[in-house]
């Protein structure tokens, strides 16, 4: 008996929030974007924006759901994301529950993994921003660790 494999096109589907087109030209903006998903969560929340050629929003994924203090990220999940979007970008953001915008030594290294992950296949990380509920942000590329 043969196996029969269906092949399934995957397509871009694009639905805007709040009626809005959102184009990221600054980690300002990213931010701003961000704030919308991010709440007073009591633990880490991790989110994927994927982006077009063009940096505008396509498609925002919460990709995570961690602890009072980490969130275990795998680049094959927030990679996953882009891929299926047709990203040609992607910003990665989380907040912290204690509302700090600081990033630890971990934020700093799953920041280095993603990016050299990025390179690999063709997505480029932007950005990690690390955003409280308020749209206070700290930009891991404004710190130079991308």
């Amino acid at each position: 008996m043969k196996k029969v494999y269906e092949i399934q096109r995957i397509k871009q589907v694009i639905s805007e929030v709040d009626g809005k087109s959102y184009i990221v030209r600054c980690p300002e903006d990213g931010a701003k974007v961000a704030a919308s998903f991010i709440g007073e969560d009591d633990r880490e929340v991790f989110f994927v924006m994927c982006l077009n050629t063009k940096n505008r929003v396509v498609a925002v994924h919460r990709c995570h759901v961690g602890a009072l203090n980490t969130s275990v990220v795998h680049p094959r999940e927030v990679f996953k994301c882009a891929i299926l979007n047709n990203a040609s970008s992607i910003i990665v953001y989380h907040q912290h529950p204690s509302q700090d915008t600081e990033p630890s030594f971990e934020d700093i290294s799953v920041t280095q993994r993603l990016v050299e992950a990025g390179r690999v296949i063709g997505v480029e990380v932007l950005d990690h921003l690390i955003i409280n509920a308020k749209a206070e942000y700290t930009s891991l590329k404004e710190k130079g660790h991308i």
